[in-house]
């Protein structure tokens, strides 16, 4: 079963289908991909199959990605995504990575996200070692990751 996470204002949930118009908007937007080292989604479909793919990667044990949604909002779009990718159970070992949609920049919500997530690692996956690959320029993840206690 698909683990939900809950913080004081978030729910961090299994994507769905449904989701793929937000994750498009998202992962369309320049601004976001500006430091996330991918090329624009271009269609929905190309999105549906991205989603399966998480499924398929958690399913596995190697992934785990996460929608995120505020609470008290439920149905509505998600705000941003959110996981783990390259999870090796043997090695005890995962990256994480996340994205918020520009408009929730700047009130908290990948803080309250990010905790929550490397927690779950390494309390509940068992990880010893959470990395993450940040662009040097991107002076508000390295930050969040730096007050987290990240090197």
């Amino acid at each position: 079963m698909f683990p939900i996470l809950e913080t004081e204002r978030l729910i961090l949930r299994e994507l769905t289908e449904s989701d793929a118009q937000s994750i498009l908007n998202c992962f369309s937007n320049t601004d976001v991909l500006r430091y996330y080292g991918q090329n624009p989604l271009r269609n929905i479909e190309q999105v549906k199959q991205i989603i399966r793919n998480f499924a398929e990667s958690y399913n596995e044990k190697r992934g785990i990605k996460w929608g995120i949604e505020l609470k008290g909002k439920k149905g509505t779009s998600i705000i941003g995504t959110i996981g783990f990718h390259d999870w090796s159970s043997e090695h005890r070992r995962a990256e994480i990575s996340y994205a918020l949609f520009p408009e929730q920049w700047g009130n908290g919500y990948a803080t309250e996200a990010v905790s929550t997530v490397i927690s779950y690692g390494f309390n509940t996956l068992n990880l010893t070692r959470i990395g993450a690959v940040v662009f040097l320029e991107n002076e508000s993840s390295n930050h969040l990751l730096t007050k987290l206690g990240c090197e």
